[in-house]
């Protein structure tokens, strides 16, 4: 999925304006905005009074005895996606877009964001804000130093700060005769009081041993064993991110939308095991998994959340070594550690063990995708049979497609927000409908659909685009270089230990081949029931290289501005690759079981290699697939599953064959059924 923060990562808002060219969805033009250069200023009904709160906050800010306030869109653990309770910046300014930073001071207020979100904050926020049509703390830092005078303090809450973000602002401050101040209480959470949403209480619960590959205690001794191992001799780790934890403990919960995971942190030392959290939701049962029959150093004590900054600035006066990601760690942490006593890597051990899976994670991951392929059949037969009735639009579409997720065992809700675009608006690679504003999916649009779900047993991701009447020659070229990019990718064979971005230009050669181009990333780790997003794994250059093991989506794609935009993405797993002399060299498996559109490719551009790789393709998911729609009873997604699987270099079978081919499915199934 080419999100809108990609890789449970706070850098990924610089990703987020992609399709070269940045189309106006179609239920969007000419909408009303405000107009702040009237007297009095227009405001639509859309736009929310933040006179009060901004008044209020300012009170703060002088008593802190500051000029300006910066507040980011982010949460303590730099997660992708973040609670209710965290969504400060969308409280203070109205604006409610997933990206973009709020700086107030005693005069002004002004929030930079990406131009997927221009006309939005246009549409939501009040004359108080100015709007900023750019990204990056150079901007910010720049109207900053206009608009503050000499010995301003700007202050910020240390929590919502990574290391990397404080040190840009600082370093950008350095020399200027302004001051960047760390203020733990954060002043929104003070003015907004009692009308903040709670800290969710939802319970925290241990998954059952059939969906996981390892037990915690064969983490956690793994994890101490590199701590021995490492030429710096740390003795702790600390973890910052939410899906580490969740992982380590194998512990899941509902705190955040689309990730099951729960407020927390740990240290992990070697002679203790340290979860901050909020005891009051761990049943008894939890409990006694975390400490049944357990000797010390493997106790698990849990402490309370809100100490976890006391505790480790306690834990740090000692003689010790701790060992973080700076990735994940938050400004708050850092500052309370003395530097000689840090031992630093871009990502912690557990963020770089848990991205290589093993051979159970693999198996229930793989198993995760047939039946996710199952529901996304489901859902593309419906939309053939409904879309020419005229009943189905993007936002009804994409309630369809979880309504059928929500169907499949060991479902656990979608695993982000649904991308269900129809003609132009897939050309805003990040485009999602609202109930509000959506478009009509028609016959003669192209209509691209990006979603997953989560599973017990697994995530998924995947992107099909597809139409149902007569594509242009230009889109089925596009859509065709588009197929390629995949397939050269997909069956790249490469050294171990190679790093994505090495080969990041496979997926895009068809392309430039022509001149085209995609502005987003290619690829991104996937979790067992974690992150859709999951760092370190993907083809950016601050990813680590590919180990065997590891699972990735592969996903070029092309925007035609204002027109139409095409992705197609797969999740593949890092497998040993067979080559005709010895060496290690890797490639991938597709675990992905969803066909391609017939109708959009055009076999002339395909070369006997790409044929062979789409039709063994096929045949993989007839043989993976097939089965359990036989298993269930689904007569018409089985004869639907086969129409699309026929190999692509004998003649597809008509569209007027398909009673045909359901009436032989159906016997088949009777036959496999006795």
């Amino acid at each position: 999925m080419a999100q809108a923060r990609w890789g449970c990562c706070p850098w990924l808002v610089l990703l987020c304006a992609c399709a070269w060219g940045h189309p106006i969805p179609a239920n969007l033009g000419g909408q009303d905005v405000r107009n702040c250069s009237t007297s009095p200023p227009y405001l639509p009904v859309t736009a929310v009074n933040t006179t009060a709160q901004l008044a209020a906050l300012r009170q703060q800010i002088q008593a802190q005895n500051l000029t300006a306030y910066i507040v980011p869109d982010t949460d303590a653990h730099m997660s992708e996606y973040i609670g209710k309770h965290d969504e400060r910046r969308a409280w203070i300014t109205g604006f409610i877009g997933s990206a973009g930073i709020a700086v107030v001071t005693l005069s002004k207020a002004a929030l930079w964001t990406d131009s997927r979100y221009w006309t939005q904050a246009e549409r939501q926020m009040d004359c108080n804000w100015e709007l900023h049509k750019e990204v990056g703390t150079t901007p910010i830092v720049t109207w900053l130093l206009t608009e503050i005078p000499a010995g301003g303090r700007v202050g910020f809450d240390p929590f919502l700060f990574s290391m990397a973000s404080w040190e840009s602002y600082d370093l950008a401050l350095q020399g200027s005769d302004r001051q960047l101040v760390s203020i733990t209480d954060n002043l929104v959470d003070l003015v907004w009081g009692a009308e903040r949403p709670p800290v969710p209480n939802e319970p925290i619960y241990a998954l059952q041993e059939a969906f996981i590959g390892s037990t915690w205690q064969e983490k956690v001794s793994d994890i101490r064993n590199q701590m021995q191992k490492h030429s710096k001799a740390p003795t702790a780790v600390f973890l910052s991110a939410l899906d580490e934890t969740a992982w380590l403990f194998n512990l899941r919960s509902s705190d955040i939308p689309y990730n099951p995971f729960f407020y927390s942190y740990a240290l992990l030392t070697d002679s203790a095991i340290r979860l901050f959290a909020n005891k009051t939701r761990f049943s008894s049962d939890t409990l006694n998994y975390l400490n049944f029959s357990c000797t010390g150093a493997m106790c698990v004590q849990i402490e309370d959340y809100s100490q976890v900054r006391n505790s480790i600035q306690t834990y740090a006066s000692g003689d010790v070594r701790i060992w973080i990601g700076t990735s994940y760690t938050s400004y708050g942490i850092f500052e309370v550690i003395p530097k000689e006593k840090l031992v630093t890597d871009t990502y912690s051990p557990v963020m770089v063990t848990k991205a290589v899976k093993n051979s159970k994670e693999q198996a229930l991951l793989k198993a995760s995708h047939v039946r996710d392929a199952v529901a996304v059949i489901r859902y593309l037969v419906w939309l053939e049979k409904n879309v020419p009735k005229g009943t189905v639009d993007e936002f009804s579409g994409a309630e369809r497609v979880t309504k059928f997720r929500g169907e499949e065992e060991f479902s656990s809700g979608p695993s982000f927000e649904t991308i269900s675009a129809s003609g132009l608006n897939a050309a805003l690679a990040h485009y999602s409908p609202t109930k509000e504003v959506h478009r009509k999916l028609s016959s003669n649009e192209m209509y691209l659909l990006d979603s997953g779900g989560q599973y017990w047993d697994g995530t998924t991701d995947i992107t099909r685009t597809v139409h149902w009447g007569t594509p242009s020659a230009f889109q089925k070229e596009a859509y065709t270089r588009v197929l390629i990019g995949n397939i050269d990718l997909s069956r790249l064979i490469f050294p171990a230990s190679t790093s994505g971005r090495v080969m990041e230009a496979f997926a895009r050669k068809a392309l430039w081949d022509v001149g085209l181009n995609y502005g987003h990333g290619t690829g991104h780790g996937i979790g067992n029931f974690l992150c859709v997003h999951e760092w370190p794994v993907g083809f950016q250059s601050n990813n680590i290289a590919m180990t065997k093991g590891m699972f990735t989506s592969i996903e070029p794609g092309y925007y035609h501005d204002g027109e139409f935009g095409i992705r197609l993405e797969d999740i593949v797993l890092v497998v040993e690759a067979k080559t005709k002399y010895p060496g290690t060299y890797l490639t991938f498996e597709v675990v992905s079981l969803v066909p391609y559109d017939r109708n959009l490719i055009d076999v002339s551009l395909l070369s006997p290699v790409h044929l062979q790789y789409l039709n063994q393709y096929y045949k993989t998911i007839r043989e993976k697939v097939g089965p359990e729609l036989q298993r269930r009873q689904l007569l018409e997604e089985f004869a639907w599953l086969q129409q699309h699987t026929e190999p692509l270099a004998a003649r597809a079978p008509h569209a007027a064959s398909l009673a045909a081919v359901l009436a032989a499915s159906t016997l088949a199934i009777l036959s496999w059924s006795v």
